[in-house]
């Protein structure tokens, strides 16, 4: 935890290089070899938890209800995707991956202009608003992915694609994570205004 809450530029790419690298190492192991997969897949949901562990410097009661508008979130979008008629979400790729760029810019640039700047909170908004727009919409379409790769399974599999159901699931599990920071840093950061 002491290394997560360290400023400096070492620790924030040691952590991008170990979250990047625990996620590689468990989609790169094939799923017929369980016990490896399993643990690779242990060894990365470790490091996401020591990566967001600092947010628990927030105080119990904020993460509890970050916690919960978060499992709202997620249910609503995944009953909504799962239950869709058509292929709808699958369609959003392009604009997701548009935003995805506007949102890591906005991440990035961020660390370089001052957040009292009328800039710099356009950029932060942009971040934690934009962000949770991002991921709810990437919710929407890796869980509509999920059920149309376990819906055409034996088709997938006659193309070498064997189902996966670990690296179907990480996508999603990133997402859950992302949309849980930005719930909690928003009700951190506006908790205490009350009129």
């Amino acid at each position: 935890m002491n290394m997560m809450m360290r400023s400096g530029w070492m620790s924030m790419i040691a952590t991008m290089a170990l979250l990047i690298g625990t996620g590689m190492l468990a989609q790169s192991i094939p799923y017929e070899n369980t016990g490896s997969k399993h643990a690779a897949w242990l060894l990365h949901a470790a490091a996401v938890g020591a990566v967001i562990a600092p947010l628990t410097l927030l105080g119990g009661p904020l993460m509890l209800k970050a916690s919960l508008y978060t499992a709202g979130i997620v249910g609503g979008l995944s009953a909504v995707a799962a239950s869709a008629p058509s292929d709808k979400f699958l369609m959003m790729a392009g604009p997701l991956a548009i935003g995805l760029g506007v949102v890591v810019a906005a991440s990035i640039g961020s660390a370089f202009v001052a957040p009292t700047t009328a800039l710099g909170a356009g950029m932060y908004s942009i971040s934690m608003y934009g962000g949770l727009l991002l991921f709810s919409g990437m919710m929407l379409y890796n869980t509509q992915q999920v059920v149309r790769v376990a819906e055409t399974y034996p088709l997938s599999a006659e193309r070498g694609r064997g189902y996966d159901p670990i690296n179907q699931m990480i996508g999603l599990y990133m997402n859950i994570i992302n949309i849980f920071v930005r719930v909690a840093m928003l009700l951190a950061g506006g908790g205490n205004r009350r009129r």
